[in-house]
């Protein structure tokens, strides 16, 4: 069939249906092309809009020096994660290794179990007696369960196999953010740019509301962090457990992990459990660790939405169902998402009510005259 035969408008619809599949298949390329590393620039953007008041207090200090400003950030920002993680990492494997030396040597104790371990619920009595089939005899408790002590060591290779990825990628985060700040102004040119095809002349308070709502999202998840690292360290120090700074390290990455600090506090309640001679004591501590591991319930509501004109709740539930859909970086984009769009919602109401109200003041006029 000949081209020219066609009518103009059947024409022009093919051609556009040519240069939209073109456009689909450029935009599918690139998304495909980036996809290893959207990850980076997603944490990397909220490292760098999270630190900005900071970094520019820095950099004025500094005498305006950008350069050196982003080499301090840089520095600082690698340290408070990579610093902690070479010790825990060379701590396990020291661990590891005296582990597989005391194993290969036969000289490996387990204290005997305490009878009060037997009372308790669900797990007492099982526990009692691994317990004592292991202080008894190692090597025979070795063999009897060692499908379920290789299908645990495969499970903590894994963790470890992540735990090394998710370094990798808070190092390659902060080398995004860095870069970021060390452009700061280009970078808020090009976002108020984004902004202003998006929503038009509201393109700066739209801004402001995202930078405010992932600072809100930031400060509220690390302020409920060291909060329940704090208490959860105190509680350790004053009823005794060795190690104590080194397992709130651990609450603390857990909470800003959104990971429950229990998982850190419920092997120190059976440990408190089996050497502490204080019952009372050791309920004590019981409860004290399980308002620490549930503070978030009641903490997430007071801390989250400070400084944000969107409403708490709003925030909240962005903040708690993004998580949900997408892990921890959907507690970020989550809150921003539903505080844009309730805003966006907000404001089509109001453009809705302004005809409504300027009819009224004609007819007033109109009365008036």
């Amino acid at each position: 069939m000949n081209q020219s035969a066609l009518p103009p408008p059947v024409r022009m619809a093919i051609e556009i249906a040519i240069y939209l599949l073109l456009v689909f298949v450029l935009v599918a390329w690139c998304v495909r092309i980036v996809s290893p590393f959207i990850s980076f620039v997603v944490w990397g953007t909220i490292i760098a809009v999270s630190v900005y008041p900071l970094f520019l207090k820095l950099r004025g200090g500094l005498g305006d020096r950008n350069r050196l400003a982003v080499f301090i950030f840089s520095a600082i920002g690698l340290a408070v994660f990579l610093v902690p993680a070479w010790m825990l990492g060379g701590s396990l494997i020291e661990s590891l290794l005296h582990l597989e030396q005391t194993l290969g040597e036969g000289t490996l104790k387990i204290p005997p179990a305490n009878e009060s371990v037997r009372e308790w619920p669900l797990i007492g009595e099982r526990l009692y007696s691994n317990w004592v089939a292991a202080s008894t005899n190692m090597s025979d408790w070795l063999q009897t369960h060692s499908e379920q002590i290789k299908t645990i060591v495969q499970k903590l290779l894994a963790g470890a196999a992540g735990a090394g990825l998710t370094i990798l990628q808070f190092v390659a985060s902060v080398l995004v953010a860095a870069v970021l700040l060390a452009n700061d102004e280009a970078t808020k040119r090009a976002m108020l740019t984004f902004f202003r095809r998006l929503v038009g002349g509201q393109a700066e308070e739209y801004m402001e509301l995202t930078s405010a709502t992932i600072r809100s999202i930031t400060m509220g998840v690390l302020g409920i962090a060291f909060i329940q690292a704090f208490a959860g360290g105190l509680g350790m120090v004053i009823i005794g457990i060795p190690g104590a700074g080194l397992w709130a390290l651990f609450i603390l990455v857990l909470a800003i992990a959104q990971l429950p600090p229990l998982l850190v506090l419920l092997p120190a309640i059976i440990y408190v459990f089996s050497t502490n001679d204080s019952t009372t004591a050791a309920v004590i501590f019981t409860v004290w660790s399980l308002i620490v591991s549930f503070s978030d319930t009641f903490l997430k509501p007071l801390l989250l939405g400070r400084g944000v004109k969107a409403p708490m709740l709003v925030i909240l539930l962005g903040a708690i169902g993004g998580m949900i859909a997408s892990g921890i970086v959907g507690l970020f984009v989550g809150a921003v998402v539903l505080a844009l769009g309730y805003t966006l919602f907000q404001a089509w109401l109001q453009i809705d009510d302004q005809p409504q109200e300027e009819s009224g003041q004609h007819g007033e006029t109109a009365q008036t005259s």
